[in-house]
């Protein structure tokens, strides 16, 4: 199995051509972020995931973390490429420069976590989870709390973790139990355990910073009663030194099917009533100020999804490659082709292809629409970016997740019975893909959030602004151009199958209260699809053009023309194809008393 190689070809042309970087470095607050400094940067972040992180994620995935006596032991070389990673830079890119952050776009940013998440999920999701940390403590941490923790999370000497699962709970939230009591010091005293905590503990950094989700006394029931805490594992001292150790400790870590060198905690606090917290953002803000480390963490696992089926992707079209098997048109007799010869194992490789460039249109454009959000210069436009990136974010993490296991699973059948060995490595992007579409919240969960919230968002606007851009797009591409035009013609036929499932949803959502829950998962499937075929379009548009303009590089832009023409032949239509079981309502689904459901 090769190492990982970024494709920095593609990620260049998409920040360039679909999101329009240079839109971005001509807001003042990314002015450094000119087309010369972005290539400097992918280059060196593709350095560091090729040469470092990649070599160790079979090993890592081999040798598994392990705890004793609460101490968490990472797989060798975890903490010397960990070190790497913070001294680099990597950690606090995207982090104001107040903080010592780099100050670069989402839309930048986004194209390194791709890079880190496919050389290595399991080490990648250290500081995926600390980036979320840094942003909710920007938003809603007091001038002392960001004084006391922020540098050092921006820069990675120190990483953070998110609390919110509890045993009994799962997915609801609002059931948690951890409890926080009040001290005379204006501390709270946290209590309780918590399961699924990422990098709750490890070796590689002198402090872990953990928000965690409790109740406080006599708060509401539900989620209106949940407030956030900074709980750190050590505690800080006011000249910024380490104080005494927490009571809070490692309990066992979570035996995994995948993610295997990525520690997953079972956190208790409190054990001797001495555990020491602080509220942030204040009683019973806490799911405000987890949203916004839970945002950033959907977006950062769709970036999970699209990367790890880079890697399978990657590793798939080398073994095509040297895997000589059977016979093909023009095979000289006593020989055997190359697996690629063939037009399944082609037919494959081209689904993989079309679907990971038009994830990584979603991706950077769902960043770059967070980025104008909040630092455009135009009120109505930084509004409009951000009624936009809301409802990016369901497609993005659910979308890209789904089809992370998917293009994974693909990549294990290329390689064909050597797929289910181990030692090829094929099975372990796959199993590492699986937890993808489970954590931070559900796929499910989020189809749920895309019928139930964001198709509301601004009295609809967004989804309105984005159905007549896509219109109006097929409708600018049906010209001469044969090919364009053939690719129009399918982005319509998809646009037109996705405005009726819309109208289906506003029309029905209030008639009966399993009508948009039932079609949800199949409408965000049609949704992000026809979005996936609108963002290639764009692609092979911005293709011909430079291809027209005498652009060197013709057999990449030609095969991105061939690309998105593949995808709006062969995917596309899939999602006017969901339009039935989008609008057919809930009753085939309770059509089965629950107890005939079993055997």
């Amino acid at each position: 199995m090769g190492e990982y190689k970024a494709p920095i070809k593609d990620m260049r042309f998409v920040l360039n051509n679909v999101i329009g970087l240079d839109e971005l470095s001509e807001i003042e607050t990314f002015s450094h972020a000119e087309s010369d400094v972005v290539d400097a940067v992918l280059e060196e972040a593709s350095k560091l995931a090729t040469n470092v992180l990649s070599p160790l994620n079979k090993a890592g995935d081999l040798a598994g973390t392990s705890v004793k006596d609460g101490v968490v032991t990472s797989p060798e070389g975890w903490a010397e490429a960990y070190k790497m990673f913070a001294e680099g830079g990597w950690n606090g890119i995207s982090s104001p420069e107040e903080f010592e952050g780099g100050a670069m776009p989402q839309a930048v940013t986004l194209a390194t976590v791709e890079m880190w998440n496919a050389a290595n999920l399991s080490f990648a999701l250290c500081p995926l989870l600390t980036q979320g940390a840094i942003e909710s403590l920007i938003a809603h941490g007091s001038d002392e709390q960001k004084e006391k923790y922020l540098n050092k999370l921006v820069t990675g000497e120190w990483t953070a973790t998110m609390n919110l699962t509890e045993s009994h709970a799962g997915s609801d939230v609002g059931a948690l139990r951890a409890k926080a009591e009040p001290a005379e010091d204006g501390s709270w005293r946290i209590s309780g355990q918590k399961i699924f905590i990422t990098y709750g503990e490890h070796e590689m950094t002198d402090n872990i910073i953990h928000l965690v989700l409790a109740r406080t006394p006599g708060s509401p029931a539900g989620t209106r009663g949940i407030s956030l805490f900074i709980v750190p594992k050590f505690l800080v001292n006011d000249d910024g030194s380490l104080g005494k150790r927490n009571d809070l400790k490692c309990v066992s870590l979570e035996e995994k099917i995948g993610i295997h060198a990525s520690p997953t905690a079972v956190m208790s606090y409190g054990d001797n009533g001495d555990c020491v917290g602080y509220l942030i953002g204040g009683e019973n803000k806490g799911m405000a100020c987890m949203f916004t480390m839970m945002n950033s963490a959907r977006l950062g696992v769709g970036t999970q999804g699209l990367a790890i089926a880079e890697r399978a992707y990657q590793q798939a079209v080398e073994y095509a490659l040297d895997r000589k098997q059977g016979k093909a048109p023009g095979t000289a007799k006593g020989e055997s082709a190359p697996i690629v010869k063939h037009a399944d194992v082609r037919r494959m490789l081209m689904t993989m292809k079309s679907q990971i460039e038009a994830m990584r249109c979603l991706i950077y454009l769902n960043g770059a629409s967070l980025d104008k959000a909040h630092n455009h210069p135009d009120e109505a436009e930084r509004e409009r970016q951000l009624g936009l990136a809301e409802l990016l974010i369901p497609l993005s993490k659910g979308w890209c997740t789904d089809l992370g296991v998917e293009l994974a699973s693909i990549g294990v059948q290329i390689h064909g019975g050597m797929g289910f060995i181990e030692e090829t490595g094929a099975g372990q992007h796959y199993r590492d893909a699986r937890i993808l579409p489970i954590y931070e919240g559900t796929n499910g969960i989020q189809a749920l959030d895309l019928v139930g919230r964001k198709l509301g968002l601004q009295g609809g606007a967004p989804v309105r602004n984005l159905l007549s851009d896509m219109d109006r797009l097929a409708h600018d591409m049906n010209g001469e151009d044969s090919e364009l035009a053939e690719i129009s013609r399918h982005l319509g036929v998809a646009v037109t199958a996705l405005r009726e499932a819309t109208e289906w949803m506003y029309s029905n959502a209030s008639n009966d209260p399993n009508a948009a829950p039932a079609g949800a998962t199949p409408y965000l499937r049609m949704f992000a699809t026809t979005v996936g075929g609108y963002l290639m379009a764009q692609s092979a548009v911005k293709a011909k053009e430079l291809l027209e303009a005498g652009d060197a590089d013709q057999k990449f832009l030609k095969a991105k023309v061939a690309t998105a023409r593949f995808f709006a032949a062969q995917i596309l239509p899939q999602a006017a194809a969901l339009l039935g079981p989008v609008t057919e309502g809930p009753e085939l689904l309770f059509a089965i008393d629950e107890e005939n459901l079993v055997a």
